[in-house]
């Protein structure tokens, strides 16, 4: 017998996948994969392409059945002829649309099919989406940035209690960047609503999400919460000087170790590196070869997921 998880406030886990595993012939896309997200969270799914993360989102959304395991939302069981849970789930994967359509006529097409009777409902997710000015204008004319938001606003526009959002800031400017971010943390905060989002822009993701779970080859190779990753992001050294070979060897004589960065600057990981700094910069004046260059930098959220693919890549090689 399934045993339902509950979160800390006594509610069930709002989206639950246990065990869950899919097969094309023989290639499995996604492999025994567990994860749970708790009502009001915003988890971040990345991975590279390929990973598993489109065909997971397509079984969350009954497109796909898995080959083993079981998904569940909302506490019920995902299949296709649930129609009363997709009246509470929201998806975004391209803004799709009908081009000779205005903005407005749209959204009462997605009202229509969502079966909503209050037309309030689209004035609603245009001053949410900031779509005013464009509401009467065709979709096919709007920017790519206006399309994406069009789409959002079809997601929102029956105010579900999950919404699974595929690349929903892609090619919108920095200031629409902010405000969907400020849009989508005050559904989480305010208002209870899940979100699980699908983004290639690791750093804007990073202020945004909740926790990070991390696709690679079908696997879940790492869940944690956001808190938990910033301890995990690892410090360097960043060192440049006039002569980079007098700095290798002064190093190497001190018994630092070393490695080159991409850009020719040296890179020190090592902890008393880290934690003092000063001494490499005293080392380096008394020996003649005083830094250009040194700072102490912590890897972005990009870094630390390379990283961990890289690594994953070690263990499966």
């Amino acid at each position: 017998m399934r045993t339902i998880r509950r979160d800390t406030m006594g509610n069930t886990n709002v989206i639950q996948l246990e065990n869950v595993s899919k097969s094309f012939g023989d290639y499995q896309a996604v492999h025994n994969l567990s994860l749970e997200v708790n009502r009001g969270e915003v988890i971040g799914f990345l991975g590279l392409n390929g990973a598993g993360k489109t065909t997971t989102i397509k079984m969350l959304l009954s497109l796909l059945r898995p080959s083993s395991g079981s998904i569940y939302m909302l506490g019920s069981k995902v299949d296709a002829g649930n129609y009363k849970l997709w009246e509470k789930v929201g998806y975004l994967e391209e803004a799709i649309f009908y081009p000779e359509l205005t903005v407005t006529e749209n959204l009462d097409i997605a009202r229509r099919m969502h079966l909503i009777s209050d037309r309030n409902s689209i004035a609603r997710v245009i001053e949410q989406l900031d779509l005013g000015a464009h509401q009467d204008k065709k979709a096919r004319t709007l920017s790519l940035g206006n399309k994406q938001r069009l789409g959002l606003a079809k997601a929102m526009l029956h105010n579900p209690e999950v919404l699974i959002l595929d690349e929903p800031i892609n090619g919108l400017d920095p200031a629409s960047v902010v405000e969907i971010r400020e849009l989508l943390l005050d559904l989480s905060r305010n208002r209870g609503v899940t979100i699980l989002i699908s983004s290639h822009l690791l750093e804007e993701l990073s202020k945004l999400v909740d926790r990070i779970s991390i696709m690679h080859k079908g696997q879940l190779i790492q869940d944690m919460k956001v808190s938990q990753m910033e301890q995990a992001l690892q410090k360097s050294v960043i060192l440049d000087g006039r002569n980079r070979v007098a700095l290798m060897r002064i190093l190497k004589e001190h018994g630092y170790s070393y490695e080159e960065a991409a850009d020719g600057r040296l890179a020190l990981a090592e902890g008393r590196a880290i934690s003092q700094p000063e001494k490499i910069a005293e080392i380096l004046v008394r020996m003649g070869q005083p830094p250009t260059h040194l700072s102490v930098v912590t890897e972005d959220l990009e870094g630390y997921f390379l990283r961990m693919i890289r690594t994953e890549g070690r263990k499966q090689a």
